[in-house]
């Protein structure tokens, strides 16, 4: 049977934005790769024909979202009515809270990556590493090194108060940690070394 020329790649496609909303909802090891292939509504048998394992779907997938995240912000960065606090704000929000399988892959499975190999975790750190210089972007001239010190604990900072506020049975509860994060990311901006 001859598929049209793309239908790899849009398969493929297919299979990454199911498993990386399927990985972030659920979490990487309670996701079967039947289960999986079948919601992308296709045969466990033909998995091999895109990935080589499982692994490597779990790195692809990651790091593809993760892109994603960092690209979204970008795009956003560039709208002059996305100031920092505005970013801030967007992560720590209650629907991004709620939707995890939409949301940033970091803050749903950082733990779960570093339990995976390093090939996998290097790619992860080199995303991420994506997302600490988009928000360094934001936070003004200054000592470069204290701003990438700066992005790189507000960016651990939001990623934390997600996960602790998305653990929280109690919605105000949840609700006092995503403030609390807010509150504390924006202090952080305000340090010596960064114009604000």
């Amino acid at each position: 049977m001859r598929y049209e020329k793309g239908h790899k790649e849009t398969t493929r496609r297919r299979i990454l934005d199911v498993a990386s909303g399927r990985f972030r909802r659920d979490g990487v090891d309670a996701v079967g790769l039947a289960g999986l292939m079948a919601d992308a509504g296709l045969t466990h048998g033909g998995f091999y024909a895109h990935f080589k394992s499982k692994e490597d779907l779990i790195r692809e997938a990651v790091t593809d979202a993760l892109g994603q995240t960092t690209k979204a912000y970008g795009e956003k960065i560039n709208d002059k009515d996305w100031d920092f606090e505005t970013i801030v704000r967007h992560y720590l929000s209650p629907p991004h809270r709620d939707n995890p399988e939409k949301g940033c892959v970091a803050a749903c499975l950082t733990a779960e990556i570093a339990r995976h190999s390093d090939e996998t975790r290097a790619a992860f750190s080199g995303r991420a590493g994506e997302m600490i210089d988009m928000l360094g972007s934001r936070l003004g001239p200054g000592d470069p090194l204290a701003i990438r010190r700066r992005a790189t604990a507000i960016f651990a900072l939001l990623v934390g108060t997600l996960q602790l506020a998305r653990a929280e049975v109690d919605s105000g509860r949840s609700g006092e940690i995503l403030e609390s994060g807010i509150a504390a990311a924006l202090e952080l901006r305000q340090v010596p070394g960064v114009t604000p």
